[in-house]
């Protein structure tokens, strides 16, 4: 609770600042956060909210599940191989540079508008990081383990599943917390451009149809929340049993 109050003081303040200054400036465009309440309220009622929040969160799942699945392995593979690494890291690090937004034109040309080019741009956006993040742990093992390991005479397969991938763990879920957070701007950034569904849809849509910036900022509102909601969930892999020891203090 102490760590809370902190954070929603600060929140308040913000909202009062942002209240004051539109009264002040007795602005007729930009919304008082009453106003964005009663919109949020508005899409909650008639089923928009969740139908957004619903496709926005589906892309995202799909997209970043399907990163996970490549690159985990196969971060664990050129960490370990040393001739993967050379191969590979490269081509790579040549494309991880790349902005995601930059491939939207690819993606709509491959795949078309629908579902599958932000769930591609979504793979893109958030599997170099945990390829990075993997390997990059796998590197940073301390000898001592696997020595230690060696000389109870462990076959290959054991020391990699019981020192290796333990030891990595903690790096992994620190490419996942890393990728998450880029796949869910990624999504975003597509929906605005490419789909006609989804949180990113919303608030463009909010834009051209009539200026209503109260459902724009409730838009982006509710997109910071799940993405804090997201983060909060992958923190919560920290806890597992099996990465705990390595954030003890």
């Amino acid at each position: 609770m102490k760590r809370v109050v902190p954070a929603l003081l600060v929140a308040s303040l913000l909202v009062a600042l942002w209240w004051s200054l539109v009264t002040v400036t007795h602005s007729v465009i930009f919304p008082t956060p009453w106003q964005v309440l009663s919109a949020m309220a508005e899409l909650a009622r008639d089923g928009t909210l969740w139908d957004h929040i619903g496709a926005s969160l589906f892309r995202v799942g799909c997209g970043f599940a399907l990163a996970v699945a490549f690159a985990i392995p196969l971060g664990l593979w050129m960490g370990w191989v040393q001739g993967a690494y050379a191969t590979l890291n490269p081509i790579f690090q040549i494309l991880r540079p790349i902005s995601p937004i930059a491939w939207i034109p690819i993606a709509i040309l491959w795949f078309g508008v629908g579902n599958e080019s932000p769930i591609f741009l979504i793979f893109i956006s958030s599997v170099f990081p945990m390829i990075v993040q993997t390997v990059a742990g796998v590197h940073a093992i301390e000898r001592r383990y696997l020595r230690a390991a060696e000389n109870f005479g462990v076959s290959r397969y054991t020391l990699f599943k019981q020192v290796v991938i333990p030891a990595v763990l903690p790096q992994i879920i620190v490419g996942m917390r890393i990728g998450l957070g880029v796949a869910w701007l990624v999504v975003v950034a597509a929906e605005m451009i490419a789909l006609h569904s989804g949180l990113g849809y919303l608030i463009i849509d909010s834009r051209n149809a009539g200026n209503r910036y109260d459902l724009v900022i409730a838009g982006m509102i509710i997109i910071g929340l799940i993405g804090l909601s997201l983060d909060g969930a992958m923190r919560l892999l920290e806890t597992h049993r099996l990465v705990r020891w390595r954030y003890a203090r």
